[in-house]
């Protein structure tokens, strides 16, 4: 099997994530966008998301296998050291141990930059993603009940949380 590696994610890379961000909007409740981003919009988010707020990607093979992201928590100045993580990857690089290696990674990234806390907002059951997560040491810390309404249903969101530094 070949290696999978992550590394920050290049201007030239965004259109291979707009593919698999645009797949989930279509397809899934992993996100609850319900237009697909265009190219420039996928600019935009990845000239948003610089520094400490990184994108990083899974490469196999030459292939872009699927992205991860740090992204601000709330706006106000309190919540500065809290942040939220997003992890995708693309359907024909599943169960490749991709997620997995892009959530560890990622947090890494997300401790090396002095966070403290990463949390993650995981829409409609998603129990790969609740798994991957708890994997990873996030615990559960509440349910937002149907707050989102996608494909013609309510969806919840489950929240987890962890903490960086064990404090």
């Amino acid at each position: 099997m070949p290696a999978i590696e992550t590394r920050l994610a290049r201007p030239g890379d965004a259109e291979a994530i707009r593919l698999i961000y645009n797949h989930e909007v279509r397809t899934s409740t992993a996100t609850f966008d319900l237009v697909e981003r265009s190219a420039d919009d996928q600019v935009a988010w990845m000239d948003e998301r610089t520094g400490a707020f990184s994108v990083l990607v899974a490469d196999l093979d030459g292939h872009l296998a699927g992205f991860a992201a740090l992204s601000p928590y709330r706006v106000r100045a309190a919540y500065r050291t809290t942040v939220e993580n997003s992890v995708y990857v693309a359907v024909e690089h599943r169960g490749r141990g991709v997620a997995d290696l892009l959530l560890a990674d990622l947090l890494g990234v997300a401790r090396n930059s002095g966070f403290h806390a990463v949390v993650a907002r995981i829409g409609g059951a998603n129990e790969a993603s609740i798994g991957l997560h708890a994997k990873h040491g996030f615990e559960l810390v509440g349910t937002e009940r149907q707050v989102g309404r996608k494909f013609g249903k309510w969806q919840d969101v489950v929240v987890m949380q962890t903490l960086l530094d064990g404090v």
